[in-house]
């Protein structure tokens, strides 16, 4: 299905109206007409690329602002913004090969974060045994926030079983927790306390709850500005000035959408029949319904959700997305549709 402009709260195929509950604008920016603003003003000002390296002679104040907003909405003691969030994830894993004995990465970790010859977390159920062996060394444990088909972040308390002998870095990524989980969107990186990892490190993606194209890496501020030295990042050109200014310019935007889309949560919550065939979670702005035939009930409605093959897992990706600018006839729709072909 091909569309003409951006598809928000509702999209137009062939001449039809559809309601949509698909893509990753879990925050509703890309249509905010105030945050639209405010991007066209800092293109106006910053221009509409800038190709040059980070590390040249002219420094734009663009980008110290945007990554002082990161690192203090993130709670992180510095960040670092890239063209990407793919890049974010390899620029990381460049960085840590070096220093990193060996890498163990969860199921279903995002392409971004994954190293070569990593090994599974896991055989079976059971932790891998190489994790638990007495052999000294640093290993770097890479993991989603959220994992795809699932609405709660992973559980990271397991990395408690793992011996003192083995130094610990830890690489999240939160593309699909930034904006959204944590106190006013902060994501998890704040709340990840565990007493054996020795560094914790975030990558995210900036395209889908905060609306603009780019990435962030969010850590210490001795490995950010060992990063800042990378000749990786030192050789790329930067995420796009205006779209960095823009973030630090939109703070209490972020903070209204993110409120909207907690109310939308819960109003869902509140009127979603609970059935194990809907996997949902109030804190979370994505619903999976494992109901045969949904798609088809969806379409007859005029209701179009995310659908398409994920690299990691065998079956199709059927996948609700709620975002802040969904109004409450378009959630009393998809409710009542869920809860009418559910049983």
């Amino acid at each position: 299905m091909k569309v003409n402009q951006f598809p928000d709260r509702i999209i137009e195929i062939e001449n039809k109206e559809y309601l949509y509950f698909g893509g990753t604008a879990y925050l509703g920016l890309p249509t905010h007409p105030e945050f639209k603003k405010l991007l066209i003003k800092n293109i106006l000002q910053w221009g509409t690329a800038y190709g040059s390296s980070r590390s040249a002679n002219i420094q734009l104040t663009a980008y110290e602002n945007g990554e002082r907003f990161l690192a203090n909405f993130i709670k992180a003691e510095a960040a670092l913004t890239l063209s990407s969030g793919m890049l974010a994830g390899k620029l990381v894993i460049e960085a840590l090969t070096p220093e990193t004995d060996c890498f163990f990465h969860f199921p279903d970790t995002h392409t971004a974060i994954k190293a070569q010859n990593n090994l599974p977390f896991f055989i079976g159920e059971k932790i891998n045994p190489r994790l638990l062996d007495s052999e000294i060394e640093k290993i770097t444990v890479l993991t989603d926030s959220v994992p795809s088909f699932r609405v709660q972040p992973i559980d990271l308390s397991i990395l408690n079983l793992i011996p003192t002998n083995k130094e610990i870095t830890l690489v999240i990524d939160e593309s699909h927790s930034l904006g959204i989980l944590g106190m006013n969107g902060c994501g998890i990186y704040s709340n990840i306390n565990l007493p054996n990892v020795k560094r914790k490190i975030m990558v995210s993606s900036l395209g889908k709850a905060f609306g603009l194209t780019g990435g962030v890496i969010a850590s210490d501020s001795e490995f950010i500005n060992l990063l800042a030295t990378h000749d990786t990042f030192v050789s790329s050109a930067g995420m796009n000035a205006a779209f960095v200014q823009t973030m630090s310019d939109a703070e209490h935007i972020y903070l209204q959408q993110h409120q909207k889309l907690k109310d939308n949560l819960n109003y869902i919550d509140t009127h979603l029949s609970k059935n194990e065939a809907i996997l949902f979670d109030a804190n979370y702005p994505l619903i999976y319904p494992e109901i045969e035939g949904i798609n088809d009930v969806f379409t007859e409605n005029k209701i179009i959700i995310t659908n398409f093959k994920y690299p990691t897992d065998t079956k199709d990706l059927n996948r609700i997305v709620i975002t802040a600018n969904h109004k409450k006839e378009d959630l009393d729709t998809i409710i009542h549709l869920l809860n009418q072909n559910q049983f």
